[in-house]
Formats: structure tokens, C-alpha cells, sequence
């Protein structure tokens, strides 16, 4: 039985196609008599399901496997990319010829003979999460979950619930040598609630995962999910509508690192500074926000949504201090860009499948914590907004400016939690947002594991968190 990445991805992805080391060797010999300065072969296998349960009964169940190999060759600031769902050797020699065209003809490269690359630390069990959990299991897990909304308020009226699964294997061989792979699943459990009281009809939603199998979702984290869904649900069928104007505004712990994620974390990523277009591009060593504020992305959390052993070009992932104590260190990279920027790799390469190219983006970004207690932040602010949960933003990545809608949030007035508000959406600037951040809490915590990152059209399960945080003066839009 095969027991180490390499040998369940070559006994995935290779061997049945009777494919092995030595033809990969003669792809890259093919694609390496043109000057390129790069090229790799990205060899996927994914196996997806999904159910979902509504009022009782199963709404929709999918199944899909997807598989294929993606062939990419760079020189300079330009990419090749080929990619096909059939695993032979004929489909990769052809896309081999089609990325030849961006490099000049060479002579004759020498052969580049494949080695497995290092060991990692495995951060999270190599199994199929689809296999932890007979079909009924999964079912019977929704029921119950549903039956835990409904028993905590009779105000709840509906209930839609839904787990999903994923098992992806995937080989990275390259043109230095390296052969790299990594075995990943995930799964998510997510509930949405409808509450109903006097003709007014709010709703509520939660839930979480990561790189497990579906034993994560033990009895006591489904109660958990669903006592949240309902709380949010029903304190916004007692909410009034939120005022407008600027304001100070606590951002909750956790989940509101979101709003770090898409106003911020995009602009730290490599391509957008080495095209000069993110409002951190060349100010690396300078502040860029408030004392106190320390940013990092770090692949390498044990089982989290966003980690990976290995980033989608086959480099082991790294915790990266983005902003340290305010001052700018760094930002995101893979290999294009940290080359041509002449900075360090730093495990940042993802793409969404093998028909993609690869491109720098956030792993689990987070800010660390500070040494304020939350009770102390909410009671110095005078009158102010406490957000505790997000719903949908729109963010521009390249400027940073932002609307975010508040899923939660309540009034603070004369430093306590009055009363729930509903319709509240914070607009700003996120490199502004960094330098208005006066407090900082010490309950960081992280996401439930829910996230996913779009960039170009591509979508990553991602990770982000947060301390609760005060920032003084920001736009609030309301409904009142």
C-alpha cells in the first residue's frame, strides 16, 4: 500500500496512465529546448460531494470528480500555460509544444533528472473525508442538525443545513529537479435559519471545518453551530435600524478578519506590488499602520481551511510576517514574482485547479494579539458601533477602499451594548483602516473555517483572523 504523498499521488496520477519519472524527464527535455527560465507540471486528482438538507428532507446531493495536468513554462514576465483533463503522455507532450512559444529556440537542455523533495511536517491526515462517514451518516448528521435549531426557538421556521466534502491529490514536478506532493482533504458543515416574529422575518447562518474528516463534526460542535445561526437569526428580529455617519467601531474577534483579508491582504500580495498597482507597492520598511498592529499569513496551521503542506508550485508554505508592530516587512510571493521582484519565496503559489495558472494569494492571514481585555475596548467608546459578524463586501484589491455589511451588530453607548442594529455596512480605505486602529485585543481568534478567496476569477478555501480591534472614525452606512 502506498504510504508517503509522493507514493499515493504517483499511484493516483502516474501509474495508471503508465506514466513515471523518466517521461516527465523527457516532457521538461522538450519544453527546455526553448529559453524559458521556468516550467512545471501540475498533476491534480479531486474527488467533491455535496448534500443538502431542507425542512426535512434532502434538497440535492452532487458528486464530481475532476482530474487533469496543467503545463506551464515562464520567461521573464511571460507565461505559457496548457492544460488537459487526460492524463497520457501524448496530452503532455502536446501541451509541452504549445508553451514552447514564448521562449527563444536553445540548444539541446541537459536532462534534468526528477528527485523527491524533502519531507515536510504533514499538517494534516493524508485520508478521503468522503470515506470517514456512510452516506446515511452524513444525512442522519443534517437531521440533527436541523433538530438542534428548532428545539433552541419556536421562532424558527426554517432550516436549511448542508455538509461537503473534498478529496484532492496533487503532483508538482519542475524543471529544477523537484518532485513534490501533497494529499488534502476538507470538509464544511454550514446551517442557515429563518426566524419569524410579528410578520418580520430575519435569518441567521454558521458553521465550520477544515483539512479533516467528517468525525470533526462531533455532536457538541453541531450544537454549537446551530445556537449560533438561531442567536444571530433572533437578535436581529430584535434589532433596530443601524445609523449613519462616522463613528468609532469594535470590530469583533475572528471572522470580521475578513474585512483584513479583502482590504489589506490583497494589496501585501507579490504581483499586484511588482506591478506597482497596491497602495503598499515600495514601502516596504516604512509604517503602513497603527503601533501594535502585527499581520502575518501562515500556510502551515495544523488542519486549518487554508493551510497546505505544499503550495500549488510544490514549495513547503511558511508563516510570513506581513506588518510587523506597524512598520511594512514583506509581502506574499511565488516564484514569478519573487523572482523578478528578487525577494524570497514564500509558499504563496495557488490556483484553483490544474486548468489554472498559479498566482500569489493569502493562505490563513491574521492579526496577532494585543494586550487589551474586549470588555475594556467596548467600554472607553462613548457612543459606537460593535460589529460581531460580516455577510457579503465588495472591495476594490488595488486601492483598498471597501463596503462591508454587518451580519451582527449592536450600539454602544456610554461604553456598554445597548441595543441590536440591522442594516449597518462599514465603508473605508483598508491601508486608512491599519492607522486608525487605536486598541487591541487579547482574545485573537481564528475563523470557523468557512472562507473562500476569489482573484481573477479563481477560487481557494482560505483562513482569517483577528483580536477584537477598535479604529477610531470610520464611515458607517445606515437604514435608520
Amino acid at each position: 500500500m502506498p504510504s508517503t504523498a509522493i507514493d499515493i499521488a504517483q499511484a493516483t496520477l502516474l501509474s495508471p496512465y503508465g506514466l513515471d519519472s523518466a517521461h516527465l524527464e523527457r516532457v521538461f527535455g522538450q519544453m527546455m529546448t526553448h529559453n524559458v527560465d521556468y516550467a512545471d507540471l501540475y498533476f491534480q486528482y479531486s474527488r467533491m460531494e455535496g448534500w443538502s438538507l431542507e425542512e426535512g428532507q434532502v434538497k440535492s446531493g452532487s458528486f464530481h470528480i475532476e482530474q487533469g495536468v496543467g503545463v506551464r513554462a515562464v520567461s521573464g514576465e511571460r507565461t505559457a500555460f496548457a492544460y488537459s483533463d487526460d492524463i497520457n503522455l501524448h496530452s503532455l507532450q502536446q501541451a509541452a509544444l504549445a508553451t514552447r512559444a514564448i521562449g527563444r529556440a536553445g540548444q539541446e537542455a541537459a536532462q534534468r533528472v526528477l528527485r523527491v523533495s524533502p519531507i515536510t511536517a504533514q499538517l494534516y491526515v493524508p485520508q478521503d473525508p468522503l470515506a470517514t462517514l456512510a452516506d446515511a451518516e452524513k444525512v442522519q448528521l443534517l437531521e440533527r442538525l436541523e433538530g438542534y435549531a428548532k428545539a433552541l426557538d419556536p421562532r424558527v421556521t426554517q432550516v436549511m443545513a448542508s455538509i461537503a466534502g473534498e478529496f484532492e491529490v496533487i503532483l508538482v514536478a519542475r524543471s529544477d529537479g523537484q518532485l513534490s506532493a501533497d494529499i488534502r482533504p476538507l470538509v464544511r458543515v454550514s446551517i442557515q435559519v429563518i426566524a419569524e416574529q410579528g410578520g418580520v422575518r430575519e435569518q441567521g447562518s454558521a458553521g465550520g471545518g477544515g483539512r479533516h474528516g467528517y468525525e470533526y463534526f462531533t455532536e457538541a460542535q453541531l450544537r454549537d453551530y446551530a445556537a449560533q445561526a438561531v442567536h444571530q437569526a433572533v437578535t436581529n428580529l430584535a434589532a433596530r435600524p443601524a445609523p449613519a455617519g462616522t463613528m468609532t467601531v469594535v470590530l469583533g474577534s475572528g471572522w470580521p478578519g475578513i474585512l483584513l483579508h479583502e482590504a489589506i491582504g490583497h494589496g501585501l500580495e507579490g504581483d499586484f506590488n511588482r506591478k506597482g498597482s497596491s497602495a503598499f507597492a515600495g514601502r516596504i520598511g516604512e509604517r503602513v499602520a497603527a503601533p501594535g498592529v502585527t499581520v502575518r499569513d501562515d500556510g502551515t496551521l495544523p488542519n486549518r481551511r487554508g493551510s497546505l503542506t505544499r503550495d500549488d508550485e510544490g514549495n513547503p508554505t511558511q508563516c510570513t510576517t506581513l506588518i510587523e508592530d506597524g512598520i511594512l516587512k514583506g509581502y506574499m510571493q511565488d516564484t514569478l514574482n519573487a523572482r523578478l521582484m528578487k525577494m524570497p519565496i514564500t509558499g504563496n503559489a495557488r490556483r484553483e485547479s490544474f486548468a489554472h495558472i498559479p498566482m500569489p494569494r493569502m493562505t490563513n492571514t491574521y492579526m496577532l494579539n494585543g494586550n487589551r481585555p474586549p470588555e475594556e475596548i467596548i467600554a472607553s467608546v462613548k457612543n459606537g458601533l460593535y460589529a460581531v459578524n460580516f455577510g457579503g463586501g465588495q472591495v476594490d484589491i488595488t486601492s483598498g477602499k471597501f463596503v462591508f455589511s454587518a451580519a451582527e451588530a449592536w450600539l454602544i453607548e456610554n461604553g456598554k451594548l445597548t441595543t441590536p442594529v440591522k442594516g449597518a455596512t462599514l465603508i473605508g480605505n483598508g491601508p486608512d483602516v491599519l492607522t486608525r486602529v487605536s486598541m487591541i485585543g487579547n482574545d485573537m481568534a481564528l475563523d470557523p473555517g468557512v472562507g473562500v478567496c476569489g482573484k481573477e476569477g479563481q477560487s481557494v478555501p482560505v483562513g482569517v483572523g483577528q483580536p477584537t480591534l477598535k479604529i477610531d472614525s470610520l464611515t458607517v452606512g445606515g437604514t435608520a
